[in-house]
């Protein structure tokens, strides 16, 4: 449904790797083995996963059920404005979009080390400066800024050209993880698998059930990402349904490849030994294994798949961000300006601006924020999902005759499960006694966001004053054509 003539519009594979792409960046290739370790073995790791898969699904469900109803750009932000009014709206959109602008340094950041495993001292040798316990190289600072600069290239290009370079990456991402997995197979062996459950990182749990749940609570991070397919949804050509489809498609896949991989390669050597091996994780388990110029190629060919993955997922909320941004805006929530789109080619510009600015300020952090930033991505991701449940109740309510291309299984008490089960992670996000505590520098992050939103859409209320609600919420969904 691509509202600008000159593009052609997004496929459905398109829109998967968007997602899929946005959710597996860098961890099971550099950490595989810290999940092994903070869950007690591979064994509760990929159990986790699988467990997440199971909790995850209705949510996914929920953008399948929606996104095709309301295929607008801005996701759970439209959604909640459509169920709950202006009030909801912001506090799904701003945490999404803090989600989602946050992991732009978090992947400028990485993109340096990961590229000083493949080019050894491309970073340089005599840090600038030292922040929050990490240090900042000039290398760190000129690649982070050059890959800045491609990406908001191609973006600025329009939706086609970040599609195609999405779709690149993903198939090299998809082909390095393969070939690891193919290679720990050949070496796999169930007694690397013993013992099933240990408690070897003095972790908040004592059995295989505690272990399980432990790596349940980390994954809203790890699995962050699927909800940047709602947001490019007016950029789609062909029917809307393949773009929910393609949420739960992203969803299942991700879950399941991240499950495979750490029962396949936790087997490929004993697992315990692997939780001494040095990242890059993955390329070190295969090198130790193999040894010699196989070990070498296998390496590299991971570290290349790791790349690849930071920079879809860099590019993958690089697509969603301004378009979130956008939707926001064009209700008044947010200064108007920042719904102002590329004539040519429906680029919101001045969100494609604002992304920028904060991926390239990434180079400049360092490594020591990586930690805060995690915890909060995982925090903003779980706040908007758990409202997308909830509206999807709502709407069945209030709006029963509206157009719903795809009606989730289990109806209404699927999104009940849903939006029950993230609202309680998300509690226990808070809680210091709890596994998934995100720690007390994410939450002043978390709760300095979330304040700064409320400043944004408090200080806009005299230009939402000048524009009628009607009004408003018809410049939101517009291109559904129903207003």
């Amino acid at each position: 449904m691509s509202n600008n003539p000159e593009t052609k519009g997004l496929s459905s594979f398109d829109f998967f790797t968007i997602g899929f792409g946005a959710i597996v960046g860098v961890g099971w290739a550099l950490s595989l083995n810290n999940w092994m370790a903070n869950s007690g073995g591979p064994i509760p790791a990929a159990i986790g996963y699988l467990m997440v898969l199971v909790i995850l699904t209705p949510v996914a469900l929920c953008y399948c059920e929606l996104t095709p109803m309301l295929p607008v750009a801005g996701g759970g932000a439209a959604f909640a404005y459509r169920a709950f009014g202006e009030t909801a709206s912001i506090i799904s959109g701003w945490a999404a979009f803090g989600a989602f602008i946050f992991m732009l340094p978090w992947e400028a950041i990485y993109v340096t080390d990961v590229l000083s495993m493949i080019i050894p001292g491309v970073r340089g040798d005599t840090p600038l400066y030292t922040l929050n316990g990490g240090d900042v190289y000039l290398g760190g600072l000129i690649i982070g800024l050059v890959v800045t600069a491609i990406i908001t290239w191609a973006n600025a290009k329009g939706a086609v050209s970040a599609a195609w370079f999405q779709k690149v990456m993903t198939v090299i991402l998809l082909a390095a993880a393969a070939i690891g997995i193919i290679s720990g197979i050949f070496k796999f062996d169930f007694d690397n698998l013993k013992p099933i459950y240990e408690n070897v990182n003095d972790a908040n749990h004592s059995s295989i059930f505690g272990g399980i749940l432990a790596i349940m609570t980390s994954a809203p991070f790890f699995m962050c990402g699927f909800e940047t397919i709602p947001q490019a949804v007016e950029d789609a050509s062909g029917d809307v349904k393949d773009v929910g489809k393609a949420v739960v498609m992203a969803v299942a896949v991700a879950a399941l490849f991240y499950a495979l991989a750490l029962f396949v390669l936790g087997a490929a050597a004993p697992w315990q030994d692997f939780l001494d091996v040095d990242s890059p994780a993955v390329s070190n388990l295969l090198l130790n294994a193999y040894g010699g110029a196989i070990g070498r190629v296998l390496y590299i060919v991971i570290l290349i798949g790791t790349l690849a993955g930071l920079l879809t997922t860099w590019n993958g909320f690089y697509v969603a961000a301004p378009r979130l941004l956008m939707c926001l805006a064009r209700a008044n929530l947010v200064p108007k300006a920042l719904a102002k789109q590329n004539p040519k080619n429906g680029v919101p510009t001045n969100g494609i601006i604002l992304c920028a600015v904060l991926s390239a300020a990434g180079p400049f952090l360092g490594v020591g924020l990586i930690e805060p930033l995690t915890s909060f991505s995982g925090t903003a991701c779980l706040t908007s999902w758990a409202i997308t449940c909830f509206c999807l109740i709502r709407l069945r309510k209030t709006e029963p005759d509206l157009p719903r291309p795809y009606k989730i299984v289990g109806g209404t008490p699927t999104a009940w499960f849903g939006g029950i089960v993230m609202t309680v992670i998300w509690v226990m996000f808070f809680i210091p006694t709890s596994p998934c505590y995100m720690g007390t520098m994410a939450m002043i992050i978390f709760l300095v966001w979330m304040a700064i939103g409320i400043i944004l859409y408090l200080g806009n209320s005299g230009q939402r004053r000048k524009v009628p609600k009607e009004e408003r919420a018809a410049a939101m969904f517009a291109t559904m054509g129903d207003e």
